[in-house]
């Protein structure tokens, strides 16, 4: 996958020029986080790390990554919809794991109770790597699909130009044009503004529930920027706000400080240490009243390793989309080997497997936010440790993606620039509105591209080992 960077890759002095110009455009465009030293503060910002230049996508992975977005949208709406297999799926994950299962609590709450929302929105992201085959040809294969908080839409809008930029300067115009335009927070507002339009109420207000610490927030304001251009005004708030001032009204429509909310659009609680016992309460408040959430609490449970997992299994996703054979062999084309860890027999023979072969595989927890899944040695190790304990079904196993290494170099605040071994991976942003059972919008709206050094396995932009990237089309 050349992409003809190699000879600008060897003159030192030549890419610390480039890094030095590549950074001013970079905090002009405003891809920009709060530093850690003050996360709670927009005072002081630094830039967020990206690659010098673009990385190498194939042309034709990247198409059919836009391609099944659509079929994932509709995947995760049928999953959201479906109790029993929600229930049956993760009975043995609530078991054990104590996170998803007070996230499954709340879910039976809100059934027992009767789901109050008619409108449901999914702003979901579904990341995918570029599995390199014997024959040295690339396949799309998903490493996970978001459903929550799935974030960088914003600063993904604003790097094009900094990739532009870069060639523009060494006299690449006809490779600055391949570089395709992107703006995912665009679309995702465009998702959330069609629901606000569907609540019905004019005067309701977007209700954004955000962390306290937030590095990542010129990110969310892209799509708040985007909401305000469309008169749709947005308030920001955290669980405890929400405990503290947080009300329904008979009708169990939802009021933040008196004022109507609409959609409710989740940037925190996607991990356990997001929730004290009031954070728990309050988003039960929320997940009862009729305000639509992004996710309701179903779709989030629907993103789990688990489900996807067991999406895998033969006949699964003939059920969830039935008549429709073209959307199954789309799917089934992007998905690695999932394996179930659930004490029996199954869970016995992918454990062997694993630990015969660790080089293979990757160990999976049931956590969003990057940095939680296991590998190697330390796999083995914990393979060992849970093998005879019902602890070992919070997890699923995968097939290890194995993508070719590309140079590229990456520039971090306080780093020198250096050219590395790379590797990529590819998100595409999905955005669907449901109106009782009447799908009224299901599109992909952009993509994102992130790159990180080969020594690290896990981990993303957020979780600090990944840069932000483009795809140069190949």
């Amino acid at each position: 996958m050349a992409t003809g960077w190699g000879s600008l890759l060897q003159d030192e002095q030549q890419l610390e020029e480039l890094a030095r110009q590549a950074v001013d455009r970079a905090l002009a465009e405003g891809v920009l986080l709060r530093t850690s030293q003050a996360p709670s503060s927009s005072h002081v910002v630094s830039y967020a790390p990206f690659t010098l230049f673009p990385s190498p996508v194939p042309s034709a992975l990247l198409e059919q990554a836009y391609a099944v977005q659509a079929d994932f949208n509709l995947l995760v709406d049928a999953v959201s919809q479906n109790a029993v297999f929600l229930e049956q799926t993760l009975s043995s994950t609530i078991k054990r794991d104590s996170f998803t299962a007070r996230l499954f609590d709340i879910h039976k709450q809100v059934l027992k109770e009767g789901i109050a929302q008619t409108v449901f929105l999914g702003l979901n992201r579904s990341d995918y790597m570029f599995q390199c085959n014997p024959d040295g040809s690339a396949a799309l294969k998903q490493i996970e699909i978001n459903t929550v908080s799935a974030s960088f839409g914003g600063l993904a809008s604003r790097t094009p130009a900094v990739h532009r930029h870069v060639l523009s300067v060494l006299g690449k115009t006809k490779e600055a044009a391949k570089i395709l335009s992107n703006n995912p927070s665009k679309g995702l507002a465009m998702g959330i503004a069609k629901a606000w339009e569907l609540y019905g109420s004019a005067n309701a207000q977007v209700l954004l529930i955000a962390q306290e610490k937030e590095r990542n927030i010129f990110d969310q304001r892209a799509i708040e920027n985007e909401l305000l251009a469309r008169n749709i005004h947005v308030i920001r708030r955290r669980f405890e706000d929400v405990s503290e001032k947080g009300s329904l009204d008979q009708d169990r429509r939802l009021f933040m400080d008196g004022q109507e909310i609409a959609v409710v659009y989740f940037r925190d609680g996607y991990m356990p240490g997001h929730y004290s016992l009031q954070n728990w309460e309050a988003r039960l408040l929320l997940e009862r009243s009729c305000a639509v959430k992004c996710p309701d609490i179903a779709t989030q449970l629907a993103g789990t390793k688990k489900v996807q997992q067991e999406l895998s299994r033969v006949g699964v996703l003939e059920s969830f989309l039935p008549g429709q054979p073209e959307a199954v062999a789309r799917l089934r084309a992007t998905f690695a080997g999932l394996y179930s860890l659930d004490l029996g027999e199954e869970g016995d023979q992918a454990i062997t497997k694993a630990i015969a072969a660790p080089s293979c595989f990757v160990l999976k927890p049931q956590r969003e936010g990057g940095g939680n899944n296991l590998y190697g040695e330390e796999m083995v190790q914990a393979l060992e440790r849970l093998k005879d304990s019902e602890e070992r079904a919070s997890y699923i196993l995968m097939e290890k993606i194995e993508p070719e290494p590309f140079r590229n170099c990456l520039l971090r605040p306080g780093s020198p620039a250096r050219v590395i071994q790379c590797i990529s991976e590819l998100g595409i942003f999905g955005v669907y509105v449901r109106e009782g059972k009447t799908l009224v919008m299901n599109k992909h709206v952009g993509h994102l591209l992130r790159t990180k050094a080969i020594e690290h396995a896990d981990g993303g932009v957020a979780a600090g080992v990944a840069v932000l990237d483009n795809p140069y089309p190949v």
